[in-house]
Protein backbone atom coordinates (compact mmCIF):
# COMPACT_ATOMS: atom_id res chain seq x y z
CA UNK A 1 0.00 0.00 0.00
CA UNK A 2 1.49 3.39 -0.96
CA UNK A 3 1.88 6.08 1.69
CA UNK A 4 -0.66 8.86 2.15
CA UNK A 5 1.53 11.39 0.40
CA UNK A 6 2.21 9.01 -2.51
CA UNK A 7 -1.54 8.50 -2.93
CA UNK A 8 -2.12 12.26 -2.80
CA UNK A 9 0.65 13.02 -5.29
CA UNK A 10 -0.84 10.48 -7.73
CA UNK A 11 -4.30 12.04 -7.51
CA UNK A 12 -6.04 13.20 -10.68
CA UNK A 13 -7.19 16.59 -9.50
CA UNK A 14 -9.65 18.74 -11.39
CA UNK A 15 -9.22 22.49 -11.66
CA UNK A 16 -10.93 24.00 -8.65
CA UNK A 17 -13.02 26.24 -10.91
CA UNK A 18 -14.55 23.09 -12.45
CA UNK A 19 -15.26 21.55 -9.04
CA UNK A 20 -16.86 24.80 -7.87
CA UNK A 21 -19.04 25.15 -10.98
CA UNK A 22 -20.10 21.52 -11.50
CA UNK A 23 -20.53 20.45 -7.87
CA UNK A 24 -21.65 23.69 -6.19
CA UNK A 25 -22.79 26.02 -8.96
CA UNK A 26 -20.28 28.73 -8.01
CA UNK A 27 -19.43 30.92 -11.04
CA UNK A 28 -15.74 31.32 -11.81
CA UNK A 29 -15.79 35.09 -11.22
CA UNK A 30 -16.56 34.52 -7.55
CA UNK A 31 -13.40 32.48 -6.95
CA UNK A 32 -10.05 33.90 -5.91
CA UNK A 33 -7.66 31.21 -7.18
CA UNK A 34 -4.42 30.22 -5.49
CA UNK A 35 -3.06 28.22 -8.39
CA UNK A 36 -5.19 25.64 -10.21
CA UNK A 37 -6.40 23.49 -7.31
CA UNK A 38 -7.31 25.76 -4.41
CA UNK A 39 -9.30 28.97 -4.20
CA UNK A 40 -11.12 31.26 -1.86
CA UNK A 41 -14.82 31.88 -2.40
CA UNK A 42 -15.65 35.57 -2.22
CA UNK A 43 -17.60 36.77 0.79
CA UNK A 44 -19.71 38.98 -1.48
CA UNK A 45 -20.97 35.91 -3.35
CA UNK A 46 -21.61 33.96 -0.16
CA UNK A 47 -23.78 36.78 1.15
CA UNK A 48 -26.12 36.27 -1.81
CA UNK A 49 -26.89 32.73 -0.60
CA UNK A 50 -28.43 33.87 2.67
CA UNK A 51 -32.04 33.15 1.69
CA UNK A 52 -31.38 29.61 0.47
CA UNK A 53 -32.55 26.74 2.69
CA UNK A 54 -29.94 24.93 4.79
CA UNK A 55 -28.83 21.37 4.16
CA UNK A 56 -28.36 18.78 6.91
CA UNK A 57 -25.35 19.20 9.20
CA UNK A 58 -23.45 16.08 10.31
CA UNK A 59 -20.88 16.23 13.10
CA UNK A 60 -17.97 13.78 13.11
CA UNK A 61 -16.39 13.25 16.52
CA UNK A 62 -14.46 10.42 18.16
CA UNK A 63 -13.43 8.51 21.26
CA UNK A 64 -10.55 9.85 23.37
CA UNK A 65 -7.51 9.72 21.07
CA UNK A 66 -4.78 7.11 21.49
CA UNK A 67 -1.42 6.29 19.89
CA UNK A 68 -3.22 3.34 18.24
CA UNK A 69 -5.11 5.78 15.99
CA UNK A 70 -8.77 6.47 15.25
CA UNK A 71 -9.06 8.34 11.92
CA UNK A 72 -11.58 11.13 12.51
CA UNK A 73 -10.50 13.38 9.63
CA UNK A 74 -10.19 10.34 7.36
CA UNK A 75 -13.78 9.39 8.26
CA UNK A 76 -15.00 12.95 7.64
CA UNK A 77 -13.51 12.88 4.15
CA UNK A 78 -14.65 9.30 3.53
CA UNK A 79 -18.21 10.07 4.61
CA UNK A 80 -18.35 13.11 2.34
CA UNK A 81 -17.21 10.97 -0.57
CA UNK A 82 -19.59 8.20 0.55
CA UNK A 83 -22.59 10.55 0.48
CA UNK A 84 -21.66 11.69 -3.02
CA UNK A 85 -21.14 8.05 -3.99
CA UNK A 86 -24.77 7.20 -3.10
CA UNK A 87 -26.04 10.18 -5.08
CA UNK A 88 -26.28 12.90 -2.44
CA UNK A 89 -24.97 16.44 -2.86
CA UNK A 90 -22.47 16.72 -0.01
CA UNK A 91 -19.63 19.00 1.08
CA UNK A 92 -17.11 18.51 3.85
CA UNK A 93 -15.85 21.24 6.21
CA UNK A 94 -12.49 20.71 7.89
CA UNK A 95 -10.05 22.69 9.97
CA UNK A 96 -6.73 23.82 8.50
CA UNK A 97 -3.73 21.86 9.81
CA UNK A 98 -1.33 23.66 12.13
CA UNK A 99 2.39 23.48 11.36
CA UNK A 100 3.07 22.64 15.01
CA UNK A 101 1.69 19.09 14.88
CA UNK A 102 2.62 18.67 11.19
CA UNK A 103 6.29 19.00 12.16
CA UNK A 104 5.72 17.56 15.61
CA UNK A 105 3.67 14.39 16.13
CA UNK A 106 1.19 13.95 13.31
CA UNK A 107 3.16 14.74 10.15
CA UNK A 108 -0.01 15.75 8.28
CA UNK A 109 -3.72 16.28 8.84
CA UNK A 110 -5.56 15.96 5.54
CA UNK A 111 -7.10 12.52 5.99
CA UNK A 112 -5.44 9.26 5.01
CA UNK A 113 -5.31 6.48 2.45
CA UNK A 114 -7.95 6.98 -0.22
CA UNK A 115 -9.97 9.40 1.92
CA UNK A 116 -7.91 12.57 1.65
CA UNK A 117 -8.24 16.19 0.65
CA UNK A 118 -5.83 17.56 -1.95
CA UNK A 119 -3.48 19.24 -2.77
CA UNK A 120 -2.25 17.50 0.37
CA UNK A 121 1.17 19.18 0.66
CA UNK A 122 -0.27 22.66 0.22
CA UNK A 123 -3.04 22.08 2.78
CA UNK A 124 -0.57 20.75 5.36
CA UNK A 125 2.00 23.49 4.83
CA UNK A 126 1.32 27.17 4.05
CA UNK A 127 -2.00 26.63 2.20
CA UNK A 128 -3.50 30.09 1.43
CA UNK A 129 -1.70 31.94 4.22
CA UNK A 130 -4.62 32.17 6.66
CA UNK A 131 -2.55 31.20 9.70
CA UNK A 132 0.16 33.69 8.77
CA UNK A 133 -2.47 36.43 8.60
CA UNK A 134 -3.85 35.42 12.01
CA UNK A 135 -0.36 35.42 13.53
CA UNK A 136 0.42 38.83 12.03
CA UNK A 137 -2.83 40.36 13.31
CA UNK A 138 -2.20 38.92 16.78
CA UNK A 139 1.41 40.12 16.88
CA UNK A 140 0.54 43.54 15.50
CA UNK A 141 -1.65 44.02 18.56
CA UNK A 142 1.20 42.82 20.80
CA UNK A 143 3.58 45.31 19.19
CA UNK A 144 1.07 48.16 19.57
CA UNK A 145 0.62 47.35 23.26
CA UNK A 146 4.34 47.64 24.01
CA UNK A 147 4.65 50.66 21.73
CA UNK A 148 1.83 52.41 23.56
CA UNK A 149 3.51 51.81 26.92
CA UNK A 150 6.87 52.96 25.56
CA UNK A 151 5.46 56.23 24.26
CA UNK A 152 3.89 57.49 27.46
CA UNK A 153 1.16 54.96 28.23
CA UNK A 154 -1.74 57.38 27.90
CA UNK A 155 -4.24 54.63 28.75
CA UNK A 156 -2.46 53.83 32.00
CA UNK A 157 -1.96 50.16 31.15
CA UNK A 158 -0.34 48.32 34.05
CA UNK A 159 2.54 46.33 32.52
CA UNK A 160 2.10 43.75 35.30
CA UNK A 161 -1.43 43.10 34.04
CA UNK A 162 -0.84 42.82 30.30
CA UNK A 163 -2.53 39.57 29.26
CA UNK A 164 -1.98 39.54 25.51
CA UNK A 165 0.60 37.02 24.25
CA UNK A 166 2.46 36.75 20.99
CA UNK A 167 1.93 33.66 18.82
CA UNK A 168 3.78 31.47 16.35
CA UNK A 169 2.47 28.47 14.38
CA UNK A 170 5.11 26.08 15.64
CA UNK A 171 5.63 23.91 18.71
CA UNK A 172 8.36 25.72 20.66
CA UNK A 173 8.40 25.12 24.40
CA UNK A 174 11.23 27.62 24.93
CA UNK A 175 8.80 30.45 24.15
CA UNK A 176 6.23 29.58 26.83
CA UNK A 177 7.70 31.98 29.39
CA UNK A 178 10.11 34.68 28.27
CA UNK A 179 11.23 38.18 29.15
CA UNK A 180 10.86 40.90 26.53
CA UNK A 181 12.25 44.41 26.04
CA UNK A 182 15.74 43.77 27.40
CA UNK A 183 18.68 45.85 26.20
CA UNK A 184 18.00 49.30 27.58
CA UNK A 185 15.42 52.07 27.57
CA UNK A 186 15.26 52.27 23.78
CA UNK A 187 13.71 48.78 23.71
CA UNK A 188 10.82 49.55 26.04
CA UNK A 189 9.94 48.31 29.52
CA UNK A 190 11.15 44.80 30.41
CA UNK A 191 8.36 42.45 31.41
CA UNK A 192 7.54 38.77 31.61
CA UNK A 193 5.73 37.55 28.51
CA UNK A 194 5.20 34.39 26.47
CA UNK A 195 4.01 32.84 23.23
CA UNK A 196 1.01 30.64 22.45
CA UNK A 197 0.66 28.55 19.33
CA UNK A 198 -1.46 30.33 16.68
CA UNK A 199 -4.38 27.91 16.97
CA UNK A 200 -4.76 28.68 20.70
CA UNK A 201 -5.01 32.43 20.13
CA UNK A 202 -8.10 34.51 20.63
CA UNK A 203 -7.66 35.92 17.12
CA UNK A 204 -8.02 32.37 15.76
CA UNK A 205 -11.21 31.90 17.78
CA UNK A 206 -12.59 35.24 16.58
CA UNK A 207 -11.67 34.33 12.99
CA UNK A 208 -13.58 31.06 13.30
CA UNK A 209 -16.66 32.51 15.03
CA UNK A 210 -17.09 35.78 13.09
CA UNK A 211 -20.00 35.86 10.65
CA UNK A 212 -18.83 38.79 8.52
CA UNK A 213 -16.03 41.34 8.15
CA UNK A 214 -18.05 43.76 10.27
CA UNK A 215 -18.52 41.16 13.00
CA UNK A 216 -14.81 40.34 12.81
CA UNK A 217 -13.84 43.99 13.33
CA UNK A 218 -16.24 44.39 16.24
CA UNK A 219 -14.93 41.29 17.96
CA UNK A 220 -11.30 42.30 17.43
CA UNK A 221 -12.05 45.65 19.01
CA UNK A 222 -13.54 43.93 22.07
CA UNK A 223 -10.32 42.02 22.87
CA UNK A 224 -9.19 42.85 26.42
CA UNK A 225 -5.39 43.11 26.31
CA UNK A 226 -4.83 44.00 29.98
CA UNK A 227 -5.87 46.23 32.84
CA UNK A 228 -4.97 49.56 34.38
CA UNK A 229 -3.72 49.85 37.95
CA UNK A 230 -7.30 50.39 39.12
CA UNK A 231 -8.41 47.21 37.31
CA UNK A 232 -10.15 48.85 34.35
CA UNK A 233 -9.95 46.79 31.13
CA UNK A 234 -7.98 48.09 28.15
CA UNK A 235 -9.16 46.85 24.75
CA UNK A 236 -7.76 46.62 21.24
CA UNK A 237 -10.28 49.30 20.33
CA UNK A 238 -8.78 51.61 22.98
CA UNK A 239 -5.41 51.10 21.28
CA UNK A 240 -7.01 51.71 17.87
CA UNK A 241 -5.51 48.43 16.65
CA UNK A 242 -8.64 46.61 15.49
CA UNK A 243 -8.90 48.38 12.13
CA UNK A 244 -5.42 47.37 11.01
CA UNK A 245 -5.96 43.85 12.37
CA UNK A 246 -9.10 43.60 10.23
CA UNK A 247 -7.15 44.69 7.17
CA UNK A 248 -4.67 41.87 7.75
CA UNK A 249 -7.50 39.34 8.06
CA UNK A 250 -10.02 40.53 5.45
CA UNK A 251 -8.81 38.26 2.64
CA UNK A 252 -8.19 35.29 4.94
CA UNK A 253 -11.80 35.43 6.16
CA UNK A 254 -13.07 34.09 2.81
CA UNK A 255 -13.27 30.27 3.07
CA UNK A 256 -10.89 28.00 1.14
CA UNK A 257 -12.27 25.53 -1.39
CA UNK A 258 -10.34 22.38 -2.34
CA UNK A 259 -11.33 18.82 -3.32
CA UNK A 260 -11.16 15.23 -2.16
CA UNK A 261 -9.35 12.50 -4.05
CA UNK A 262 -12.73 11.78 -5.69
CA UNK A 263 -13.04 15.42 -6.82
CA UNK A 264 -15.78 16.30 -4.34
CA UNK A 265 -15.78 19.81 -2.81
CA UNK A 266 -14.26 20.54 0.59
CA UNK A 267 -14.08 23.77 2.58
CA UNK A 268 -11.00 23.96 4.81
CA UNK A 269 -10.97 27.09 6.92
CA UNK A 270 -9.74 27.95 10.41
CA UNK A 271 -8.09 25.50 12.73
CA UNK A 272 -8.15 25.74 16.52
CA UNK A 273 -7.22 22.71 18.64
CA UNK A 274 -10.02 21.29 20.78
CA UNK A 275 -7.74 20.58 23.74
CA UNK A 276 -6.66 24.21 24.17
CA UNK A 277 -9.25 26.08 22.07
CA UNK A 278 -12.78 25.52 20.76
CA UNK A 279 -11.69 23.10 18.05
CA UNK A 280 -14.04 23.84 15.13
CA UNK A 281 -13.66 25.18 11.61
CA UNK A 282 -15.07 28.59 10.73
CA UNK A 283 -18.74 29.47 11.06
CA UNK A 284 -18.54 31.20 7.68
CA UNK A 285 -17.36 28.00 5.96
CA UNK A 286 -19.97 25.80 7.65
CA UNK A 287 -22.87 28.19 7.01
CA UNK A 288 -21.81 28.65 3.38
CA UNK A 289 -21.56 24.91 2.82
CA UNK A 290 -25.08 24.42 4.22
CA UNK A 291 -26.40 26.83 1.58
CA UNK A 292 -24.57 25.04 -1.23
CA UNK A 293 -25.23 21.36 -0.45
CA UNK A 294 -27.89 19.02 0.91
CA UNK A 295 -25.47 17.42 3.40
CA UNK A 296 -22.49 18.98 5.14
CA UNK A 297 -20.01 16.83 7.05
CA UNK A 298 -17.85 18.67 9.58
CA UNK A 299 -15.52 17.58 12.35
CA UNK A 300 -14.69 18.85 15.81
CA UNK A 301 -11.30 18.20 17.33
CA UNK A 302 -10.33 15.22 19.49
CA UNK A 303 -12.96 13.31 21.49
CA UNK A 304 -16.64 14.08 22.02
CA UNK A 305 -15.84 15.35 25.53
CA UNK A 306 -13.81 18.22 24.05
CA UNK A 307 -14.50 19.02 20.39
CA UNK A 308 -18.15 17.96 20.34
CA UNK A 309 -18.91 19.72 23.63
CA UNK A 310 -17.40 22.96 22.35
CA UNK A 311 -19.06 22.51 18.96
CA UNK A 312 -22.40 22.40 20.78
CA UNK A 313 -21.84 24.85 23.64
CA UNK A 314 -19.77 27.45 21.77
CA UNK A 315 -20.09 27.18 17.98
CA UNK A 316 -23.75 26.13 17.83
CA UNK A 317 -24.74 28.45 20.66
CA UNK A 318 -23.13 31.45 18.94
CA UNK A 319 -24.07 30.67 15.33
CA UNK A 320 -27.49 29.02 15.49
CA UNK A 321 -26.16 25.90 13.74
CA UNK A 322 -27.83 22.61 14.69
CA UNK A 323 -26.50 19.17 13.68
CA UNK A 324 -28.95 16.53 12.53
CA UNK A 325 -26.68 13.57 13.31
CA UNK A 326 -23.29 12.67 14.75
CA UNK A 327 -20.71 10.04 13.82
CA UNK A 328 -18.46 8.74 16.61
CA UNK A 329 -15.22 7.35 15.19
CA UNK A 330 -13.31 4.54 16.88
CA UNK A 331 -11.02 1.60 16.15
CA UNK A 332 -10.92 -1.78 17.85
CA UNK A 333 -7.22 -1.32 18.56
CA UNK A 334 -7.80 2.08 20.19
CA UNK A 335 -10.45 0.62 22.49
CA UNK A 336 -8.11 -2.21 23.45
CA UNK A 337 -5.50 0.42 24.30
CA UNK A 338 -8.07 2.14 26.55
CA UNK A 339 -8.55 -1.29 28.14
CA UNK A 340 -4.88 -1.48 29.06
CA UNK A 341 -3.39 -3.44 26.16
CA UNK A 342 0.19 -2.59 25.25
CA UNK A 343 0.78 -0.98 21.85
CA UNK A 344 3.29 -3.69 20.98
CA UNK A 345 0.55 -6.34 21.08
CA UNK A 346 -2.35 -4.17 19.89
CA UNK A 347 -2.93 -6.30 16.76
CA UNK A 348 -3.47 -9.45 18.82
CA UNK A 349 -7.00 -10.46 19.81
CA UNK A 350 -7.70 -9.45 23.40
CA UNK A 351 -11.37 -9.60 24.36
CA UNK A 352 -10.64 -8.73 27.97
CA UNK A 353 -8.90 -5.49 27.02
CA UNK A 354 -11.65 -4.68 24.53
CA UNK A 355 -14.31 -5.33 27.17
CA UNK A 356 -12.56 -2.90 29.52
CA UNK A 357 -11.82 -0.30 26.83
CA UNK A 358 -15.27 -0.10 25.25
CA UNK A 359 -16.32 1.94 28.28
CA UNK A 360 -14.58 4.92 26.67
CA UNK A 361 -16.77 4.61 23.59
CA UNK A 362 -19.87 4.03 25.71
CA UNK A 363 -19.20 7.23 27.66
CA UNK A 364 -18.87 9.27 24.48
CA UNK A 365 -22.01 7.72 23.00
CA UNK A 366 -23.95 8.49 26.16
CA UNK A 367 -22.74 12.09 26.14
CA UNK A 368 -23.66 12.62 22.49
CA UNK A 369 -27.08 11.00 22.87
CA UNK A 370 -28.15 12.31 26.26
CA UNK A 371 -26.07 15.41 27.07
CA UNK A 372 -26.05 16.87 23.54
CA UNK A 373 -29.27 15.26 22.28
CA UNK A 374 -27.85 14.28 18.88
CA UNK A 375 -28.68 10.93 17.20
CA UNK A 376 -25.46 9.05 16.47
CA UNK A 377 -23.81 6.13 14.73
CA UNK A 378 -20.49 4.50 15.60
CA UNK A 379 -18.08 4.23 12.67
CA UNK A 380 -15.27 1.72 13.08
CA UNK A 381 -12.21 2.17 10.92
CA UNK A 382 -11.54 -1.47 10.22
CA UNK A 383 -8.09 -3.06 10.34
CA UNK A 384 -7.13 -6.51 9.09
CA UNK A 385 -6.19 -7.43 12.66
CA UNK A 386 -9.77 -6.93 13.93
CA UNK A 387 -11.22 -10.37 14.69
CA UNK A 388 -14.84 -11.56 14.30
CA UNK A 389 -15.09 -12.05 18.06
CA UNK A 390 -13.93 -8.50 18.76
CA UNK A 391 -16.36 -7.02 16.25
CA UNK A 392 -19.21 -9.11 17.65
CA UNK A 393 -18.49 -7.88 21.18
CA UNK A 394 -18.42 -4.29 20.01
CA UNK A 395 -21.71 -4.58 18.12
CA UNK A 396 -23.36 -6.27 21.09
CA UNK A 397 -22.33 -3.52 23.49
CA UNK A 398 -23.52 -0.77 21.15
CA UNK A 399 -26.81 -2.60 20.47
CA UNK A 400 -27.57 -2.34 24.18
CA UNK A 401 -27.38 1.45 23.78
CA UNK A 402 -29.51 1.42 20.63
CA UNK A 403 -26.67 2.69 18.46
CA UNK A 404 -25.82 1.24 15.02
CA UNK A 405 -22.24 0.23 14.26
CA UNK A 406 -20.79 0.46 10.76
CA UNK A 407 -17.49 -1.11 9.74
CA UNK A 408 -16.05 1.44 7.33
CA UNK A 409 -13.26 0.81 4.82
CA UNK A 410 -12.91 4.25 3.24
CA UNK A 411 -9.18 4.37 4.06
CA UNK A 412 -8.58 1.65 1.49
CA UNK A 413 -11.63 2.07 -0.76
CA UNK A 414 -12.54 5.75 -0.67
CA UNK A 415 -16.21 6.76 -0.88
CA UNK A 416 -17.32 3.24 -1.81
CA UNK A 417 -15.99 2.02 1.54
CA UNK A 418 -18.14 4.58 3.37
CA UNK A 419 -21.34 4.04 1.39
CA UNK A 420 -23.02 2.03 4.14
CA UNK A 421 -22.06 4.67 6.70
CA UNK A 422 -23.50 7.34 4.39
CA UNK A 423 -26.84 5.50 4.13
CA UNK A 424 -27.08 5.14 7.91
CA UNK A 425 -26.28 8.84 8.37
CA UNK A 426 -28.95 9.87 5.83
CA UNK A 427 -31.50 7.81 7.79
CA UNK A 428 -30.40 9.44 11.04
CA UNK A 429 -30.75 12.89 9.50
CA UNK A 430 -34.38 12.12 8.68
CA UNK A 431 -35.17 11.40 12.33
CA UNK A 432 -36.16 14.11 14.83
CA UNK A 433 -33.20 15.81 16.49
CA UNK A 434 -33.29 18.26 19.37
CA UNK A 435 -29.76 19.33 20.19
CA UNK A 436 -29.34 20.67 23.71
CA UNK A 437 -26.66 22.56 25.58
CA UNK A 438 -24.78 21.24 28.60
CA UNK A 439 -25.50 24.46 30.51
CA UNK A 440 -27.63 27.59 30.18
CA UNK A 441 -26.40 31.07 29.30
CA UNK A 442 -27.70 32.32 32.63
CA UNK A 443 -25.68 29.83 34.68
CA UNK A 444 -22.77 31.46 36.55
CA UNK A 445 -19.30 30.68 35.20
CA UNK A 446 -18.47 28.43 38.15
CA UNK A 447 -21.65 26.44 37.60
CA UNK A 448 -20.83 26.07 33.89
CA UNK A 449 -17.43 24.49 34.49
CA UNK A 450 -19.00 22.26 37.15
CA UNK A 451 -21.71 21.06 34.77
CA UNK A 452 -19.16 20.25 32.07
CA UNK A 453 -16.88 18.46 34.51
CA UNK A 454 -19.60 16.46 36.23
CA UNK A 455 -21.94 15.74 33.30
CA UNK A 456 -19.36 15.15 30.57
CA UNK A 457 -16.14 14.15 32.37
CA UNK A 458 -17.91 12.43 35.33
CA UNK A 459 -15.71 14.31 37.81
CA UNK A 460 -16.65 14.41 41.47
CA UNK A 461 -15.66 18.04 41.94
CA UNK A 462 -13.95 21.07 40.43
CA UNK A 463 -11.22 22.81 42.40
CA UNK A 464 -9.31 26.07 42.02
CA UNK A 465 -7.05 28.10 44.28
CA UNK A 466 -8.19 31.34 45.86
CA UNK A 467 -6.63 33.50 43.13
CA UNK A 468 -8.39 31.64 40.30
CA UNK A 469 -11.71 31.65 42.17
CA UNK A 470 -11.35 35.40 42.66
CA UNK A 471 -10.70 35.86 38.92
CA UNK A 472 -13.82 33.86 38.04
CA UNK A 473 -15.86 35.87 40.54
CA UNK A 474 -14.51 39.13 39.11
CA UNK A 475 -15.37 38.12 35.54
CA UNK A 476 -18.85 37.21 36.70
CA UNK A 477 -19.29 40.60 38.38
CA UNK A 478 -17.94 42.47 35.34
CA UNK A 479 -20.71 41.08 33.14
CA UNK A 480 -19.02 38.15 31.42
CA UNK A 481 -21.01 35.49 33.26
CA UNK A 482 -23.28 34.81 30.27
CA UNK A 483 -20.30 33.71 28.15
CA UNK A 484 -19.73 30.02 27.39
CA UNK A 485 -16.77 28.25 28.98
CA UNK A 486 -13.96 26.85 26.83
CA UNK A 487 -12.12 24.14 28.76
CA UNK A 488 -8.44 23.56 28.01
CA UNK A 489 -7.33 20.14 29.19
CA UNK A 490 -5.62 16.98 28.00
CA UNK A 491 -7.33 15.28 25.10
CA UNK A 492 -6.20 11.79 26.11
CA UNK A 493 -8.55 11.27 29.04
CA UNK A 494 -11.92 12.32 30.43
CA UNK A 495 -9.87 13.46 33.42
CA UNK A 496 -7.01 15.97 33.52
CA UNK A 497 -4.52 13.10 33.84
CA UNK A 498 -3.42 11.95 30.38
CA UNK A 499 -2.51 8.53 31.77
CA UNK A 500 -6.05 7.67 32.93
CA UNK A 501 -7.44 5.64 30.04
CA UNK A 502 -10.95 4.26 29.64
CA UNK A 503 -13.75 6.13 31.40
CA UNK A 504 -12.53 7.34 34.80
CA UNK A 505 -15.08 8.58 37.32
CA UNK A 506 -15.00 10.62 40.53
CA UNK A 507 -11.77 12.37 39.61
CA UNK A 508 -11.01 16.01 40.42
CA UNK A 509 -10.75 18.73 37.77
CA UNK A 510 -8.47 21.54 38.88
CA UNK A 511 -8.79 24.91 37.14
CA UNK A 512 -5.22 26.22 37.02
CA UNK A 513 -5.76 29.44 35.10
CA UNK A 514 -8.58 31.57 33.70
CA UNK A 515 -8.39 33.74 30.58
CA UNK A 516 -11.02 36.12 29.28
CA UNK A 517 -11.58 36.03 25.50
CA UNK A 518 -13.95 38.99 25.24
CA UNK A 519 -13.67 39.19 21.45
CA UNK A 520 -14.38 35.50 20.97
CA UNK A 521 -17.03 35.82 23.70
CA UNK A 522 -16.02 32.93 25.92
CA UNK A 523 -13.99 32.32 29.06
CA UNK A 524 -11.08 29.87 28.86
CA UNK A 525 -10.53 27.67 31.89
CA UNK A 526 -7.15 25.92 31.75
CA UNK A 527 -7.20 22.66 33.68
CA UNK A 528 -4.50 20.28 34.85
CA UNK A 529 -1.07 20.69 33.26
CA UNK A 530 -2.15 21.37 29.65
CA UNK A 531 0.02 23.92 27.78
CA UNK A 532 -1.16 26.50 25.24
CA UNK A 533 2.26 26.28 23.60
CA UNK A 534 3.02 22.61 22.88
CA UNK A 535 6.54 21.20 22.59
CA UNK A 536 8.08 18.91 20.00
CA UNK A 537 8.42 15.19 20.77
CA UNK A 538 11.78 13.43 21.12
CA UNK A 539 11.67 12.44 17.45
CA UNK A 540 9.63 15.14 15.64
CA UNK A 541 8.02 14.43 12.28
CA UNK A 542 10.14 17.25 10.88
CA UNK A 543 13.10 14.86 10.85
CA UNK A 544 11.35 12.76 8.18
CA UNK A 545 10.03 15.60 6.01
CA UNK A 546 12.21 16.54 3.06
CA UNK A 547 12.27 17.65 -0.56
CA UNK A 548 13.59 14.89 -2.84
CA UNK A 549 13.77 15.38 -6.61
CA UNK A 550 11.33 18.25 -6.33
CA UNK A 551 8.75 16.26 -4.33
CA UNK A 552 7.79 16.62 -0.68
CA UNK A 553 8.32 13.39 1.26
CA UNK A 554 7.63 12.43 4.87
CA UNK A 555 4.15 13.94 5.21
CA UNK A 556 2.14 10.82 6.10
Amino acid sequence: MPSDIEIAQAAKMQRISRVAAEKLGIPDEHLVPYGHYKAKVSLEYLETLENRPDGKLILVTAISPTPAGEGKTTTTVGLGDGLNHIGKKAVICLREPSLGPVFGVKGGAAGGGYAQVVPMEDINLHFTGDFSAIALANNLLAAMIDNHVNHGNELGLDIRRIQWKRVVDMNDRALRDITVALGGTANGYPRQDGFDIVVASEVMAIFCLARSVEDLKKRLGNIVVGYTRDQKPVTARDLRAHGAMTVLLKDALAPNLVQTLENNPAFIHGGPFANIAHGCNSVIATRSALKLADYVVTEAGFGADLGAEKFVDIKCRKSGLRPSAAVIVATVRAMKYHGGQDLKTITQENLDALHKGIVNLERHVENVQKSYGIPCVVSINRFNSDTPAEIAMLKDRMARMGVPVVLATHWGEGGRGAAELARVVVDLCDKPSAMQFVYDDADPLWDKINKIAKKIYRASEVTADAKVRAQIKKLQEEGYGHYPVCVAKTQYSFSTDAQLRGAPENHVVNVREVRLAAGAEFVVMICGDIMTMPGLPKVPSAEKIDLVDGKVVGLF
